[in-house]
């Protein structure tokens, strides 16, 4: 027999306080529900665990006005393919299980041979020699 979940009679649950957002514009703070959110092209962005963002970044503005401004400056920006087989690298280096092999890099990332080799060569020249792949 199911167990009746218990009811909480003569408390009323408190209204929970709303979440605060954070403009990436103007760094303003807001109520959670006033946020305007999307995603804008950035060769730079690999989502943590859904190949499927790759390439995109998510925005949250305070309002229409700032969130046009964000989208134009990211539209500006050059969308560098090497920059995002880098970050699909780097993601993969950095959790889960150690890579030994180019083929078992490759099957982590989707990439073949020759784009893993651009995307190490792009990440060596752009950010030092102590960030090197």
């Amino acid at each position: 027999m199911w167990k009746r979940r218990k009811r909480n009679r003569g408390h009323r649950r408190s209204a929970e306080p709303l979440g605060l957002e954070l403009c990436d514009l103007c760094a303003a703070t807001f109520p959670a529900d006033r946020a305007v959110r999307g995603y804008v092209p950035d060769s730079s962005a690999a989502h943590p665990t859904d190949d499927w963002l790759d390439g995109l970044r998510p925005v949250t503005a305070c309002g229409e006005a700032h969130f046009a401004v964000v989208r134009e400056s990211y539209r500006l920006r050059p969308f560098v393919q090497e920059e995002l087989w880098a970050a699909k690298i780097e993601r993969v280096l950095t959790a889960g299980a150690p890579v030994l092999t180019m083929h078992q890099l490759g099957c982590r990332t989707g990439l073949h041979d020759p784009e893993i080799r651009r995307a190490i060569a792009w990440h060596n020249a752009h950010l030092g020699p102590d960030s090197r792949l």
